[in-house]
């Protein structure tokens, strides 16, 4: 595995020295870019494009084109797991639903991880072909959902924020929970092994509901499994490391355990300050993080003010900072405001490093 010619980013996941911030923002490929809306349209369904690793490349592509990011990311979707599963995904006016969701006990007992290379052949497809397409210009980030977060969707069916019937069943039935939790953390392990042998650079895994649990329980049915899932996952390829960044939105209450699960980088949302975050983990893990996305759709003065708070918060600039919003990029986001705050970390973080 060949090292990309601009490393900035793998070099911040490991907290070795760097010349600027690298950036790169969740959900860079998305809604708010006009040709990502065109591609869509062309394909007419969000999993038809997923599942065509061509167009998965040209859409991965399309914000690579636009700005100066550090970084592309997979073109996919999280619940291409429990899809793969046989839970059936479709996507409703609400979002994402299954028509199986896991509602019986013997539904859950017969639940099996998925062959990665089967049914899952079609990602591991689109990674080869965006690596390819990048040409060595920057690494290409893998990404699966978490087990806790995935058994969300899985057990509800379908969208929401509450998940009253999964957090019903860790209290009456918390053998079933752990049921599909092992299940999953089992299959997401093989899963971005996979992608690690197709060609990605580093891993990221999304614990975007970890952050509704009580403290006892993240410990219990989101930590411990996403703990599992990095001590089985490929470290090094080709003798590069691959680093892993582990984000559970709403997680500032367990920085310091969240640090201690064995990944190299820690994700921020933004309601705890990168400056604090970093006195608390010191130097064990780098940090990714944490502008709110609401303030790209403020006015560009806005995006620099608050892009250079964060760098500053941060600290003497030293090892270990990989700029991102603390959540997806929003659909209503100008596409123009996104470019703003590209060049504003990039510029504004040279400066700090040579003060």
């Amino acid at each position: 595995m060949n090292r990309p010619a601009n490393d900035t980013f793998l070099r911040a996941l490991l907290r070795q020295p760097t010349e600027y911030a690298p950036v790169w923002l969740m959900r860079q490929a998305g809604r708010y870019l006009p040709e990502y809306c065109e591609t869509r349209k062309r394909v007419g369904s969000f999993p038809d494009l997923c599942k065509s690793p061509s167009l998965a490349c040209e859409v991965a592509l399309q914000p690579l084109a636009r700005y100066r990011l550090d970084a592309a990311i997979l073109f996919s979707d999280i619940l291409t797991v429990p899809d793969a599963m046989g839970l059936g995904l479709y996507f409703s006016e609400k979002g994402p639903c299954f028509e199986r969701p896991l509602r019986e006990e013997r539904a859950i007992r017969d639940l099996a991880v998925p062959d990665p290379h089967g049914p899952l052949r079609y990602v591991m497809d689109a990674v080869t072909e965006t690596r390819r397409a990048l040409a060595g210009s920057v690494p290409l980030i893998g990404f699966a959902g978490s087990p806790f977060t995935l058994a969300c969707y899985m057990v509800e069916g379908e969208p929401g924020s509450e998940f009253a019937r999964l957090k019903t069943m860790i209290y009456d039935r918390p053998d079933l929970v752990h049921r599909i939790l092992s299940t999953n953390a089992e299959a997401v392990t093989e899963y971005l092994n996979a992608q690690i042998e197709s060609g990605v650079h580093a891993v990221m895994l999304f614990d975007s509901w970890g952050g509704c649990l009580s403290e006892a329980a993240y410990r219990e049915f989101s930590l411990a499994y996403m703990r599992r899932i990095l001590g089985g996952l490929i470290r090094e390829r080709d003798g590069q490391r691959i680093p892993s960044i582990v984000f559970t939105k709403g997680g500032g209450l367990w920085l310091e355990e969240i640090a201690a699960c064995g990944c190299d980088a820690l994700g921020l949302d933004w309601t705890i300050g990168i400056g604090a975050a970093r006195r608390r983990v010191g130097e064990r893990v780098a940090l990714q993080g944490n502008l709110d996305p609401s303030v790209l759709l403020a006015s560009p003065d806005a995006i620099i003010r608050e892009t250079r708070a964060v760098l500053d918060d941060f600290g003497a600039p030293g090892t270990g900072h990989v700029f991102n919003l603390g959540h997806g990029v929003s659909r209503f986001t100008p596409p123009e405001h996104v470019a703003v705050l590209v060049d504003t970390v990039h510029d504004y973080s040279r400066r700090l490093r040579e003060k």
